[in-house]
């Protein structure tokens, strides 16, 4: 690949990363930040509460694990098709332009969400919600990249995704508040769910700081007015992916993150189904009520969310560390053997709410990619593709993420179904449910070994450690 001699980037600067920014630079700082922030708890939210959702939603006797996945498969494709147009869209018009309008789209349909009547207005809802989600992403990172100063750039990339975690702990605080009305009676589970979708809403209250203050990095500007006069194009996918130098970064950058999406969406984010699921039968078991089962599943989901986002608020902000002492390969390498590690401890170990703890170490190395993507990409692409290629490479390995959920219910139903066929005729419910949570662990054991694939790709992957972000020569 044809890159840029190495040097450090100008000018450099030895002073912690937060005492290089200006008022104006806290300010875009923040702005991309809480943009998000809100983007995961949307997010979160719909993870959290997708499965009672579709409880009400559905017909009786539906499968509500089965639609589950269409519904996480619909809402992923909305984000992937989202993150290729509004990455594109923030090089051509400005990265801040652009994300004042994903903002408000995932925001207004996470709201929309609440009132839906069936299956079908829901996975409507969820699409456009996911076109919004997609987009945030590769813009957050493109404005901060050009607009912070290079000495502050990884750290501040490595914050920002952090501060994702955020967002989901306050959904996970969200669902715990839920399970406590449950309990008191004064919501039922089919309310708690509609509530939790308004709270989603409230970001679009942020597009309005967003129009007032927040400009167009100089960077992007005066790049723009030189690409009129050159007439080199802004946010092309044929610049992009044809013939050229950025053409091996956009192939390597997909492949990065193929393997971390699927693990997190495929495996990670169906940890609240683990944690329901053993809480279910082992209280079904006891002889407890539907509604004392359905508030302790409720509040204790969001707890785990809570311990297992707390983990990947440290991951992330380890990894930026790592990334910035040693190198982004390293960091990545580390990242990716711990999160096959520990994918299966949790889904193979866990048996009860007092190893929660699990799902934070998790946490900890699945989401800790996450930030490497934040950092990683935006130093694969010049300022003219830069939201494009990073927003293209995070999101079009949704398409395929979006079948994890799929596959994983289809491989989970085939291996329940085997392992129910082996019972005898005198098994009750109980015995049933647990050889389904059996088939679970064992299907999320076999699609982790997305992670070592993973570990394969990061051999073949340029260091850009100490590189100034690459331009057209």
């Amino acid at each position: 690949m044809h890159m840029q001699p190495i040097q450090l980037d100008e000018p450099h600067d030895a002073r912690p990363w937060w005492q290089q920014l200006t008022a104006y630079h806290w300010f875009v700082f923040l702005m991309a930040s809480l943009a998000w922030l809100f983007d995961c708890l949307d997010q979160q939210l719909f993870i959290l509460f997708r499965d009672t959702a579709l409880t009400n939603l559905l017909p009786e006797g539906a499968n509500v694990k089965t639609f589950g996945g269409y519904a996480t498969s619909i809402f992923v494709a909305g984000w992937a098709t989202g993150g290729l147009f509004f990455g594109s869209l923030g090089d051509r018009i400005g990265r801040a332009k652009t994300l004042t309008i994903t903002v408000l789209l995932y925001s207004v349909f996470t709201g929309l969400s609440a009132l839906s009547t069936s299956w079908v207005d829901f996975a409507v809802y969820r699409f456009i919600t996911g076109l919004g989600v997609g987009g945030v992403f590769g813009l957050a990172v493109a404005l901060i990249a050009d607009t912070l100063p290079p000495g502050a750039r990884t750290w501040a990339l490595g914050v920002l995704q952090a501060l994702s975690a955020i967002g989901n702990v306050t959904a996970g605080l969200i669902s715990m508040y839920m399970g406590t009305l449950i309990s008191a009676q004064q919501i039922t589970s089919d309310q708690a769910w509609k509530y939790a979708f308004l709270v989603g809403a409230i970001p679009a209250f942020l597009c309005v700081f967003i129009q007032l203050r927040l400009k167009e990095p100089q960077k992007w500007t005066e790049a723009r007015e030189a690409g009129r006069l050159s007439g080199v194009k802004f946010g092309s996918y044929a610049s992009l992916l044809g013939p050229g130098r950025w053409r091996k970064p956009a192939i390597l950058g997909i492949l990065l993150c193929i393997t971390g999406v699927i693990g997190l969406w495929g495996i990670g984010f169906f940890a609240p189904e683990l944690v329901g699921d053993v809480i279910h039968t082992s209280l079904k078991d006891k002889g407890l009520s539907d509604t004392e089962i359905a508030s302790q599943a409720t509040y204790y989901k969001g707890l785990n969310s809570i311990i297992q986002n707390v983990g990947a608020f440290l991951g992330m902000l380890s990894f930026a560390y790592i990334a910035q002492r040693t190198g982004r390969k390293f960091a990545f390498a580390i990242a990716f053997i711990g999160a096959f590690l520990a994918t299966n401890l949790y889904f193979r170990m866990f048996q009860g709410v007092d190893q929660l703890w699990m799902s934070g170490v998790m946490g900890y190395f699945q989401l800790a990619l996450f930030a490497g993507f934040a950092i990683y990409l935006p130093e694969l692409f010049p300022t003219r593709l830069r939201s494009t290629g990073t927003s293209f490479c995070y999101n079009v390995g949704r398409f395929l993420a979006a079948t994890g959920p799929f596959t994983l219910g289809l491989l989970q139903q085939k291996l329940g179904e085997s392992a129910i066929a082996k019972l005898p005729e005198t098994a009750n419910a109980v015995a049933r449910d647990a050889a389904r949570l059996s088939a679970f662990r064992d299907a999320t054991s076999w699609v982790s070994l997305v992670f070592i694939a993973g570990l394969v790709v990061v051999y073949f992957l340029p260091e850009t450690k100490g590189q100034p972000l690459p331009e057209d020569d």
